[in-house]
């Protein structure tokens, strides 16, 4: 049987990690990009030296890892970092994606979970299908204040380097509302999804 492979999307806070976590259960091999670049830039990771030797040794910490706040501080004032950043990071994170790729190739189903899969022309030829998990802004920005305590500039800075909602529904051939829904009709709804697929 041919191998299908999600992708999935959606905005901060739209519920998109629950979605990948009940897909995972239900089977799915789950490929987390937004994880993967998050080990890059733990201590000892593999975009450590270069981040040091474009912005310096103060975004790096005592532990060796990318100073976070510092950096989403610099590109708050710097939008341009931002490219400079992505331009280390999203080479190895792909280089990872393409890894583990190759490891789930036995799989009936594999997720890759890529927060900017619209924002990036490289993903969508290698899917079968693209789910966008969605909600309202305003939903987003509740949800998004609840769990990191950010202030509202900080999530409409994040908000802001995420495609507009309207192009990511444009690019979905599949939709999970979220607005509104407990966990357990959330999950009703992706088990419903999965089982479109196999699992």
């Amino acid at each position: 049987m041919a191998q299908w492979r999600l992708g999935l999307t959606g905005g901060i806070g739209s519920g998109k990690s629950t979605v990948a976590s009940v897909l995972q259960q239900q089977g799915a091999v789950l490929i987390d990009a937004d994880a993967i670049s998050r080990a890059s830039t733990q201590s000892n990771g593999s975009a450590i030296a270069p981040i040091r030797r474009e912005f310096g040794p103060n975004f790096i910490d005592a532990s060796g890892a990318l100073d976070r706040q510092r950096m989403r501080e610099h590109v708050f004032r710097h939008p341009e970092a931002r490219q400079q950043l992505e331009t280390i990071v999203h080479p190895l994170v792909g280089q990872e994606i393409q890894r583990q790729l190759e490891a789930a190739r036995p799989a009936a189903c594999v997720v890759l979970d890529i927060p900017l899969l619209v924002e990036s022309p490289r993903w969508r030829p290698q899917l079968d299908r693209v789910i966008v998990v969605d909600c309202s802004e305003a939903t987003q920005r509740a949800r998004v204040r609840q769990r990191n305590a950010w202030d509202d500039d900080t999530i409409e800075a994040v908000m802001r380097t995420q495609s507009p909602r309207l192009q990511r529904l444009a690019a979905a051939d599949l939709v999970v509302h979220n607005d509104g829904h407990d966990l357990v009709q959330l999950r009703a709804l992706v088990l419903q999804l999965g089982a479109r697929f196999g699992l």
